[in-house]
């Protein structure tokens, strides 16, 4: 359980401090997940905001577990992740096009399991 814990602080700790994203859009992003969530609770209904929270948070876990393995925890360069090395450390780049694009298909996939999955 020990290793556990190591490797999610691994993650918070990378999360915190990486430049991938810019700092106001780090804070910026949950207030678009709770806005989204309750203005899909408003028009859908709770059942189908749990179910669409429930796959959107399992499958952006899976991208997150992709790109940390890919990357050999955030220490080289995959697909739109860019680790460069300056003054004699690793520093990230901004990433693109294939996050986002995980991203959106995670919502749209969430979106349709949510709407064919639960009545009412």
């Amino acid at each position: 359980m020990k290793s556990l814990f190591a490797e999610m602080k691994t993650d918070l700790d990378f999360m915190r401090a990486h430049t991938l994203q810019p700092g106001w859009y780090k804070v910026l992003k949950v207030f678009i997940l709770l806005g989204a969530l309750a203005g899909y609770w408003l028009t859908f209904g709770w059942r189908k905001t749990v179910v669409f929270f429930a796959a959107f948070a399992a499958l952006s876990l899976a991208v997150h577990f992709v790109y940390r393995a890919r990357t050999h925890k955030w220490t080289t360069s995959w697909l739109d992740f860019v680790v460069v090395e300056e003054d004699g450390m690793r520093k990230t780049q901004r990433i693109g096009k294939f996050y986002y694009g995980a991203v959106i298909l995670n919502a749209v996939l969430s979106f349709l399991l949510s709407q064919v999955t639960v009545r009412g």
